[in-house]
């Protein structure tokens, strides 16, 4: 298998009914945490061992230790960064799945999975902000091994992301650097954003604001268990004076964002800065409708713009980086 074996290589044992998989995905630093550790108080599997909370996290991750490393490792691999700005990325990887090895791999450990007897009936959630470069690997093997494969986003303003990555370190450096970072941040979760957004395309999917899900984790998850078909073990619907406590009304709460950064607060290009807001505004979209057709439209024709800038810039700027 981990020499990229096809799919008649490999031994897949079907199960009598698609498994519910949702694959939480969105730029780190975007409530992906939070949406994990609240579906898996809602009743969903977190695929064991996971990844230990931190000081930089406390409240936990929510995170499969073996997927966390499977993405790290070949994106190191590769020599990519976790919000890759580069387009040229998307082909590297696209190279690099060619190979069969990374398919290989997650098979094994998905099927594995899958004949847990935790994991029979059971709705797993999986979250890995690296996911959406391995888009079509889990699209390939959820299909081989007859798991329902379903795409949850979260979404957090750029400048709050951007902000929230490198704020401590920047604010004690050069303006130029601070500009130069900033702007390959902001560029990163263009790119990110636009790519993760692309990956669902053709599934079941939902789009969550981290504002939203610390405000009212009920009404933001509504929408999402409609879209995603997810049986949940409380009644969103339920009215404020019917609500009966729930463990999650004690791992949310609106404290949790800690940044709460503008466009004020971010050195970026005019250009680029409108890109985002734009793409962040679009995604917004999603929420309600996450397949419209003219938001789509849209962020192809951004996606499609931003290759070209990027091509651009890497030529008037040959002389400094040769």
């Amino acid at each position: 298998i981990l020499g990229g074996a096809g799919p008649a290589d490999r031994v897949t044992a079907m199960p009598t009914s698609p498994t519910p998989l949702v694959l939480v995905s969105g730029s780190g630093r975007s409530g992906t945490s939070s949406l994990a550790g609240t579906l898996k108080r809602l009743g969903l599997h977190v695929p064991q061992p996971e990844v230990e909370a931190s000081e930089t996290n406390p409240r936990g991750f929510y995170e499969p230790q073996w997927v966390i490393d499977f993405h790290k490792r070949h994106l190191k691999e590769l020599a990519l960064f976790n919000i890759d700005s580069r387009p040229a990325a998307v082909d590297i990887v696209a190279r690099h799945v060619e190979t069969g090895v990374p398919t290989g791999e997650l098979h094994e450990w998905l099927a594995g999975q899958l004949a847990l007897p935790e994991h029979q009936d059971a709705q797993i959630v999986v979250k890995d902000p690296h996911a959406f470069w391995f888009a079509q690997v889990w699209e390939v093997v959820s299909a081989e091994l007859g798991a329902d494969l379903r795409w949850l986003t979260a979404l957090r303003h750029p400048a709050e992301v951007v902000g929230s990555r490198d704020i401590a370190y920047l604010s004690s450096q050069s303006e130029e650097l601070r500009l130069t970072k900033e702007t390959s941040n902001v560029a990163g979760w263009v790119h990110a954003a636009l790519l993760t957004e692309q990956a669902g395309r053709g599934s079941k999917r939902s789009f969550v604001r981290y504002v939203d899900l610390l405000a009212d984790w009920r009404a933001a998850l509504a929408p999402v268990q409609q879209q995603l078909e997810l049986d949940l073990d409380t009644d969103l619907s339920a009215p404020p004076g019917e609500r009966e406590h729930h463990p999650v009304d004690d791992f949310i709460e609106p404290s949790m964002r800690k940044s709460q950064l503008t466009w004020d607060d971010v050195r970026t290009p005019d250009w680029l800065r409108e890109t985002a807001e734009e793409v962040w505004q679009l995604l917004g979209v999603l929420t309600a409708t996450p397949h419209d057709p003219d938001t789509l439209a849209r962020l192809d024709a951004i996606h499609e713009d931003y290759r070209t800038r990027y091509a651009d810039a890497v030529a008037l700027t040959f002389d400094h980086t040769k």
